[in-house]
């Protein structure tokens, strides 16, 4: 677990923080916020559906499909 230390300043009207470059994000990430009492929890915001397809089509294809060993699966009419 990574430790930093930071101080609050003012931006306008809201208060903010720096993120030291070990515990940054990166540019243009959106966040979320979760206040409970003094505890501060940051962490990227959720992908939208299209967004997580785009990003699992492009992952590489796997080399060949898994079959199982011919064993029959039967139906179940009751669990």
């Amino acid at each position: 677990m990574t430790v930093a230390r930071s101080r609050t300043f003012r931006s306008g009207s809201s208060e903010a923080i720096r993120l030291p470059q070990d515990v940054a994000f990166g540019r243009d990430v959106e966040l979320v916020i979760v206040r409970s009492g003094d505890v501060m929890t940051i962490y990227p915001t959720l992908m939208s559906i299209p967004e997580m397809i785009e990003r699992l089509r492009s992952l590489p294809a796997p080399p060949a499909l898994e079959r199982p060993d011919g064993e029959d699966m039967t139906e179940r009419t009751r669990l």
